[in-house]
């Protein structure tokens, strides 16, 4: 809570912000390069051969394609109900980073599937919901952009993030709900991970490394969408 409180203070923000996104960015760096190191030099796996490399930059991205909504969708919720202009530049400054995120799972998605497959692309419910939420995230920043009025468009974007966490429950248990050619979980299942050690740290390094890379990018996001209102709010005040 009182992380909460740091960071709810814009001046706060911005001083803590300054030195903790380099920092986020150098472990993310050094976890990314580990992560990717390992998995380059890990075995062939006995039935999907080199494209088992793939999961390395496929799971993590998955993962954070929904972890990044939350986060959005938390400031949202933060923003619509308390007026939290700070809230609003958070949500607003995630939006871009989880479409990225999203955008290489289903592309790294679609470069796996080919060869396990026979097929680039399936409509079955674990990709459809994927490509809904990145949807989701090219409208909540349409949204932004269509309306002058910043804060008419930052409640009108809030609510979709909003509306759109429904899908959140949908890709995570689409495998168990519908006949599907995606796999069932690997790393999280109920029963712990079913795939060997030789995978699980190269990929649990990437989804660190992902994380702390989407910190500090987000944290140098907002930090811009900061300055930016400060300099709109400047230039008004010097029109009058």
């Amino acid at each position: 809570m009182g992380l909460f409180s740091a960071f709810a203070n814009p001046a706060r923000f911005m001083a803590l912000s300054r030195w903790l996104a380099p920092v986020l960015g150098g472990l993310a760096a050094v976890l990314i390069a580990a992560g990717l190191y390992l998995g380059w030099t890990a075995p062939d796996d006995y039935q999907q051969s080199a494209t088992i490399k793939i999961f390395f930059i496929h799971i993590p991205a998955a993962y954070m394609a929904m972890m990044v909504y939350g986060c959005m969708a938390g400031a949202s919720f933060f923003g619509l109900v308390f007026r939290h202009s700070l809230a609003d530049a958070a949500a607003k400054a995630a939006a871009p980073l989880g479409a990225g995120f999203t955008a290489l799972a289903l592309i790294t998605g679609s470069l796996w599937g080919r060869p396990m497959w026979g097929t680039w692309w399936q409509w079955d419910g674990r990709m459809t919901s994927v490509l809904v939420l990145f949807l989701i995230y090219l409208g909540y920043m349409a949204l932004h952009t269509a309306l002058d009025d910043e804060q008419k468009a930052a409640r009108a974007a809030a609510i979709l993030a909003l509306v759109g966490v429904i899908n959140l429950p949908i890709i995570h248990f689409s495998v168990e709900w519908w006949n599907t050619l995606h796999q069932g979980a690997t790393i999280f299942a109920k029963d712990g991970p079913k795939a060997p050690a030789v995978y699980l740290v190269p990929l649990f390094l990437m989804m660190g490394g992902y994380t702390f890379l989407f910190g500090s990018l987000w944290l140098v996001r907002i930090r811009a969408e900061v300055w930016r209102r400060r300099a709109n709010a400047l230039a008004l005040a010097a029109a009058r």
